[in-house]
């Protein structure tokens, strides 16, 4: 038996897709964990004061109370930078677990009824998460992590009639004030405590409906207790095993080397988590718009790619199931996965929707992009701008067609059979293809079976 035949059968799922949802649950554990050392040592405060710990190069810098414990945490603490590491790449893995998981849901139509809710959780645990990571990020109050809260800041000012209010009220009075950071220390651990939450109400709705499976997947029989923990605990064994390896050698938000967080300086060369980076993507790209209305400017140019672009991309992610629903009027239970090919419309939107989300991302990196291959930053510009506008349309159709065509050829191998590229030459003179039945692959002689029939096709 193999290693994935062995495993589906002790878990009860169908599919090795289905661990993006348990890598995730279990990064979140080792966040939780790490998150906890963490506190102990960390002080969520700006008061100013003069560091005077081992890392020479910054010894009696002026800087938070905040820089200076993280310092100490990387320097001073037994363990504490290997923990900080690996805290910061289960974070990035949290995400891209949840992604992951969310493509495999939609693609294979697993949002359907009776897993609506099921659906949205993962939604809201992709948004916590993104939140958790964007709050996380500037405790250090360093010279990166103030990018970040400039960044913030500006969002918040774009909104029209209550930003300006919204961005006192958040820092406590002018930027960057001395309340933002506790502030955004309390929000991440109310942050926590939701991603906790929805990982427990995705728990209690496996068990109530069950897990589903691809039509070709016999349901595993019945599985021991003990079986079912061994094989988990691999697993969680094995994601704990992985991150730690990350953070061993893999150096991640080196704080030291950015220096303590100054207003109106931001480091060059500055991006931010990998899960963002659509957000800054259109930013980048975005043009200059900014009318004035009633006397008012109005910033288009951060509004729109900050606040109504991620809002309503994530709006319809959140109720594409029930516009589907509402289109198709299918309101039957299904536990059995769609083969993505088989709904050609749906895949071609999840395609678009990547492309979308994808071409934002690269467009975070314009300025790398040209410096390294020595290419024209505004061209660079103008061709993320056109392509966000016409790639989406354009892997729509590729993907539609695409899988049109995989549904035609299986229609014909059922038809005619599969094409074997072997000739006979008929008793008029003629010649004739063999082909084989689509359902029995050929295992000639040469890998230790026998061959399937032969049909010949004119």
């Amino acid at each position: 038996m193999t290693r994935r035949s062995r495993y589906t059968r002790v878990t009860g799922q169908s599919h090795w897709s289905f661990m993006f949802g348990e890598i995730a649950a279990y990064a979140f554990i080792v966040l939780v964990l790490t998150g906890c050392f963490l506190m102990w040592f960390y002080e969520p405060s700006m008061k100013p004061t003069v560091y005077g710990g081992a890392y020479p190069t910054l010894r009696g810098v002026r800087m938070s109370e905040a820089y200076a414990s993280t310092l100490d945490l990387s320097f001073d603490v037994r363990g504490g930078l290997l923990v900080r590491q690996i805290h910061h790449w289960a974070a990035l893995v949290f995400v891209a677990a949840v992604t992951l998981q969310l493509l495999r849901l939609f693609f294979t139509g697993a949002f359907r009824n009776p897993r609506l809710l099921n659906w949205l959780t993962w939604v809201g645990l992709l948004v916590l998460g993104m939140a958790a990571g964007v709050t996380g990020t500037v405790l250090p109050d360093d010279q990166l992590s103030g990018g970040s809260l400039s960044l913030i800041q500006g969002v918040i000012q774009s909104i029209p009639l209550i930003g300006t209010y919204l961005m006192l009220w958040l820092f406590g009075g002018d930027f960057p004030g001395e309340k933002i950071i506790p502030r955004l220390y309390g929000a991440h651990l109310i942050v926590g405590v939701l991603i906790l939450a929805l990982l427990t109400l995705r728990y209690r709705l496996v068990r109530r409906h069950g897990h589903t499976r691809f039509p070709n997947r016999r349901r595993p029989g019945p599985i021991s207790r003990r079986s079912r923990l061994v094989a988990l605990g691999a697993l969680f064994s094995a994601t704990c095993g992985v991150l730690v390896l990350l953070g061993s050698v893999a150096q991640v938000n080196p704080i030291w080397l950015y220096g303590p967080f100054e207003p109106g300086s931001i480091t060059a060369g500055a991006v931010p988590g990998w899960y963002m980076g659509f957000l800054d993507g259109g930013l980048r790209i975005m043009p200059n718009w900014e009318p004035t209305v009633f006397g008012h400017p109005l910033s288009l140019a951060v509004f729109v790619p900050a606040l109504i672009v991620p809002g309503t991309f994530f709006t319809l992610l959140a109720a594409y199931p029930m516009i589907e629903r509402r289109i198709t009027g299918d309101l039957r239970a299904h536990d059995l996965l769609d083969r993505p090919r088989d709904m050609a419309t749906r895949t071609a939107l999840g395609a678009s929707g990547v492309t979308f989300y994808g071409l934002l991302w690269a467009a975070a990196s314009n300025d790398q992009i040209a410096t390294h291959f020595d290419l024209s930053l505004t061209a660079l510009t103008v061709f993320f701008r056109v392509a966000v506008i016409a790639g989406p349309p354009l892997a729509f159709t590729a993907t539609r067609r695409l899988c049109l065509g995989l549904q035609q050829r299986e229609r014909d191998e059922a038809e005619h059979g599969v094409e074997t590229g072997l000739i006979r030459q008929l008793a008029n003179g003629g010649f004739e293809e063999l082909t084989r039945s689509p359902n029995r692959p050929s295992t000639g002689p040469a890998h230790g079976g026998t061959s399937s029939p032969l049909h010949p096709t004119r």
